[in-house]
């Protein structure tokens, strides 16, 4: 089991009410998937090769995150497509839920500038984080 990602809200990640600004909240979903990829793939993993595309996010906002909070996101893989994937997150706080959000993205392969079949390492990845 891959630990979630721990968040840092920084007092720029605020908005006037002092609470994280909804736009924030898609670059946490940004920082687990840095976070579960590296962990499942590594370091070395070749991101123009066998890239991603984000093409769609999702938020649904049920409790506010403050500044002292200290936010951990899980993230699972809900589908697999053959270009495309489905991921899902959940922000807690103090293990209260207090948002999920959904992306889809898509495999990319930046030197022929197209989407291409999910990479059998990506897909084993993948298959990792869907929910029992």
């Amino acid at each position: 089991m891959i630990t979630p990602a721990e968040i840092s809200v920084r007092f720029s990640d605020l908005d006037v009410m002092g609470h994280v600004n909804n736009a924030i909240y898609l670059s946490y979903f940004e920082c687990a998937r840095v976070h579960y990829f590296t962990e499942l793939l590594g370091i070395e993993w070749d991101w123009k090769k066998n890239g991603v595309l984000l093409v769609r996010n999702e938020v649904e906002y049920l409790k506010p995150i403050f500044l002292t909070d200290k936010p951990l996101i899980t993230m699972f893989c809900d589908n697999i497509g053959s270009k495309s994937f489905t991921l899902s997150y959940e922000i807690r706080v103090n293990d209260v839920l207090t948002s999920i959000g959904k992306s889809v993205l898509v495999s990319f392969d930046a030197f022929k500038s197209s989407a291409v079949e999910i990479p059998f390492e990506l897909k084993k990845a993948l298959d990792y984080l869907k929910k029992e």
